[in-house]
């Protein structure tokens, strides 16, 4: 069973809509009736040690940081605020006291950077391994929340920041090449151990109102976009020659002699913004990328074919080659290779 069938049976599972839920699974966060004018975002996430991350190189102020950031993404991902966070740390027993304190300060620092508050959660004792979950609750403009379901035909697929530099950074790491002298090289690896959440991009992107439909690239370009298509009964072609990447992944592929493409397609935890708005709204969202100071790159087309295709330069000079790469992101449980 792959994931995004575990998550269908939850769903249908779950029990029906009642009142004062506007959206439950299936987007980045539930989205419940608030205040007049407003609503709440409620996301949570888990981090697993061996899954998500290695202590031997992790420094747990930077892990601190990032299972905060990690939820308040999902939050920015629906153009909204992160208010409150709960936590929830299972401890395996002896576990090092100067540990816990570092990634409790990385932590809290990390939602006082947020504006969000942490309010409660949990300590438990894990049998092994250290297991962090975390709640985000935010808060948005009831008229401004964007949603997965909404992209168009039509529709151009734009992409904040560059992709595939956590995934690079990762295999940085596992390599060994973690404390590399080389800036470029420095800055992948941070991208992987510290990543940044697009909250300010979001809210500008809300409030615009040209936004159609958006996500956060957690588990990949590919499975991400998927899951938008999915929810908006649609399909995407994504340019392999327009997908942005700047020069350290470049050099990080030829280090570690890997695919540039793949990475920033299939590779998790860039924690940049997916989104979708009209063919003519080109100029004015870039004019909103230098407002929130990020970039913003249009990397492909929503259309009424069903799947995610990707479009690459063939081995001929005017040959160009598709091949569907729906869901080939991250995947918890990607179950049995096929024959």
């Amino acid at each position: 069973m792959k994931e995004r069938e575990l998550i269908d049976i939850i769903a249908r599972l779950a029990g029906e809509q009642r009142p004062g839920l506007l959206r439950g699974i299936g987007d980045d966060c539930a989205v419940i009736e608030g205040r007049p004018g407003l609503v709440q975002l409620v996301t949570m996430d888990t981090l697993v040690e061996s899954v998500h991350f290695d202590p031997d190189w992790h420094p747990p102020e930077k892990l601190g940081r990032k299972a905060v950031a990690v939820n308040v993404s999902d939050v920015a991902a629906m153009g909204g605020t992160p208010s409150f966070v709960l936590l929830s740390l299972g401890l395996p027993a002896g576990f090092d006291d100067q540990w816990v304190d570092r990634f409790l300060r990385g932590f809290t620092g990390s939602c006082r950077e947020y504006g969000c508050l942490l309010i409660g959660g949990d300590t438990v004792r894990s049998p092994d391994r250290i297991v962090i979950t975390v709640t985000v609750i935010g808060e948005a403009a009831a008229d401004q929340v964007v949603y997965r379901s909404r992209a168009r035909p039509g529709d151009t697929i734009w992409v904040s920041g560059s992709l595939g530099r956590a995934a690079a950074g990762l295999e940085l790491c596992r390599a060994g090449a973690s404390q590399s002298s080389d800036p470029l090289l420095e800055s992948l690896v941070e991208a992987h151990l510290d990543p940044r959440a697009r909250t300010v991009a979001g809210r500008l992107l809300a409030a615009s109102g040209l936004v159609h439909a958006m996500i956060d690239l957690s588990d990949g370009l590919a499975t991400d976009l998927a899951h938008l298509c999915e929810e908006s009964r649609a399909g995407a072609v994504v340019e392999a020659e327009k997908l942005p990447a700047g020069p350290a992944l470049y050099r990080a592929s030829r280090l570690l002699h890997l695919d540039p493409v793949r990475l920033m397609v299939s590779g998790g935890e860039d924690y940049e913004l997916l989104f979708t708005a009209g063919p003519a709204a080109g100029g004015d969202l870039l004019r909103l990328a230098a407002k929130a100071g990020v970039s913003f790159s249009p990397v492909g087309v929503i259309t009424e074919r069903s799947g995610v295709w990707l479009k690459r330069a063939g081995p001929g000079r005017d040959a160009v080659g598709e091949v569907r790469i729906d869901y080939k992101g991250f995947d918890h449980f990607p179950g049995p290779a096929k024959r």
